[in-house]
């Protein structure tokens, strides 16, 4: 039976100061790490390491996210855990690309998403190269697919990735606080639809005048909340059991029910 505990870790992200932000990082662990003999895997918020930088991604991006590896790598290794969601801004081949990073117990960078659907309402796509693909990660037998943000406002990539196998989702985010209804709402909804878990981690805090909302929840796949945040700095453990999911697709067999052929002009 994969059992998988998940971690979220919301905090307020700060904008440019990626040594503030690593600070923060390892002060939510040390005052709130408790040892289990379960894999578990930590969630960040969505450009967890500078903040919403993107106009000035040369200035403040990871080229190769060569620092976000190393820091995540030597936690990883000391509490023997993995990191996977939480997004950093990369400097890649294509340009700036808003990343989100998979680092396993041993420290080894293993595989990365590249948020693929870009917000026009925050002029995304003038910064950021778009990802292409979708990424599962295997953690502890639990078969994990990640997602960033603004791509929960698309139910078909997601579907995708249930289809394909994942028996868990990861969001990270920087949602804002007035659209937390959106996000909580379309969370739920993303579980019951697929029969799978999602974790979503927003940050919390105020940049630029606007309020990020928190509200960090974990959803089981029958949409019971597991874990919910509030608006303040929250570091939380979950217990899932990815069977929970085999189970709920093996009563309903929706999937089963599919008729792709008449989806096929989206």
């Amino acid at each position: 039976m994969p059992l998988l505990r998940v971690a979220i870790a919301q905090f307020d992200v700060k904008l440019g100061d990626r040594a503030a932000n690593y600070k923060q990082v390892e002060e939510m662990l040390a005052a709130n790490w408790v040892t289990s003999e379960l894999p578990t895997a930590v969630i960040l918020p969505e450009i967890w390491d500078v903040g919403y930088a993107i106009e000035e991604a040369e200035k403040y991006g990871d080229r190769g996210e060569e620092q976000a590896a190393a820091f995540l790598g030597r936690l990883a290794r000391e509490y023997d855990c993995w990191f996977a969601g939480g997004s950093v801004l990369a400097l890649t081949s294509r340009g700036a690309q808003n990343r989100a990073m998979a680092v396993n117990q041993l420290g080894k960078y293993v595989a990365y998403y590249d948020k693929a659907h870009l917000i026009a309402l925050m002029d995304e796509e003038k910064y950021l190269a778009p990802g292409e693909w979708r990424t599962h990660v295997d953690i502890g037998g639990v078969d994990v697919g990640l997602c960033i943000c603004y791509d929960l406002r698309y139910p078909e990539w997601q579907r995708l990735y249930a289809v394909e196998g994942a028996q868990a989702l990861f969001f990270s985010a920087e949602w804002p606080k007035s659209r937390a209804e959106h996000w909580q709402t379309m969370l739920r909804s993303r579980a019951i639809e697929n029969q799978c878990y999602v974790a979503g981690c927003n940050r919390v805090g105020v940049t630029g005048g606007t309020v990020f909302g928190g509200r960090s929840v974990v959803v089981d796949p029958w949409g019971e909340i597991l874990c919910e945040c509030g608006e303040e700095p929250c570091f939380a453990f979950v217990e899932i059991d990815s069977e929970k999911a085999d189970r709920a697709r093996a009563f309903l067999q929706t999937f089963t029910a599919r008729r792709p052929m008449l989806y096929k002009e989206f």
